[in-house]
């Protein structure tokens, strides 16, 4: 008889007396990621000869970018049913219901913005961006798996997953994979920045982000369950759906043509 791994994790880390809602693993994984990406960008913005004053800002834009972006494209692409019924909805932050996608997006309009006011190329913030939003991405979805979210389809899988607070059916777990390849992309981005900053044109590391991590992310979505009904009918589910452009924009960054390859020291 197969034993599989019982996943059993309390979702409430604990509850403070003037808070309504406990605080849950899923929201300190977000905070700890934006706090380990802040530190990142330090160090990022030191090597590079950047203003670290500039971090601050960014890492504003990328907080309410993300978090906005993130209810919005859960609203519009899965519950819009909910919002036009109840607009108020959208506010309930606490009751679930983020996109990875949306956020994203959120994310990539914010940073044009902020490119703007701070004066410096929107890809070569990017290439910098790309890389702690692995780290992040990977430790939030550790955060789905504390709190026995997007879980996966059943398997016989010997590292299949039972989470009891869902039902006693071993299932693959989808969370745990898609960290693993959030954090090796990290690795991967961090060390490419790190060893040939001075050598690839803006855009590389980027292009490679939407293409690798999207790629991976449509692949995985084969092993989840849907996220609502109407994906049932779906020949492809929505974040499968989401996540061919963001490959498309990967390719269509590498591939696009530079007359002269900039130099990170005169920006």
């Amino acid at each position: 008889m197969l034993s599989y791994i019982v996943w059993d994790v309390n979702p409430d880390i604990f509850t403070m007396p003037f808070l309504d809602h406990p605080i849950r693993w899923y929201g300190l994984s977000w905070a700890v990621g934006f706090l380990l990406s802040q530190q990142i960008m330090y160090h990022i913005y030191k090597k590079e000869n950047r203003p670290s004053k500039e971090i601050d800002t960014l890492m504003i834009y990328m907080l309410v970018a993300a978090m906005v972006g993130a209810r919005l494209g859960h609203v519009l692409f899965y519950d819009l049913a909910t919002f036009l019924s109840d607009p108020l909805s959208i506010l309930k932050i606490w009751e679930g219901g983020l996109a990875s996608h949306g956020a994203g997006i959120g994310v990539l309009i914010a940073l044009y913005f902020f490119a703007r006011k701070a004066k410096v190329k929107y890809l070569w913030i990017l290439d910098r961006i790309v890389i702690v939003s692995t780290l992040t991405g990977g430790l939030i979805r550790l955060g789905n798996l504390m709190n026995s979210e997007m879980i996966g389809l059943p398997t016989s899988l010997p590292w299949a997953f039972i989470f009891t607070s869902v039902d006693n059916v071993p299932r693959h777990p989808a969370q745990l994979y898609e960290a693993i390849y959030c954090m090796i992309l990290f690795a991967f981005l961090f060390y490419t920045w790190s060893t040939k900053r001075n050598e690839i044109k803006d855009g590389f590391l980027t292009g490679w982000f939407l293409i690798i991590y999207f790629a991976l992310r449509f692949i995985e979505e084969f092993f989840k369950i849907s996220q609502v009904p109407f994906e049932d009918e779906l020949a492809l589910n929505m974040g499968q759906i989401l996540s061919i452009p963001f490959v498309v924009a990967g390719v269509l960054i590498l591939l696009r043509k530079e007359k002269v390859m900039p130099k990170l020291a005169k920006r």
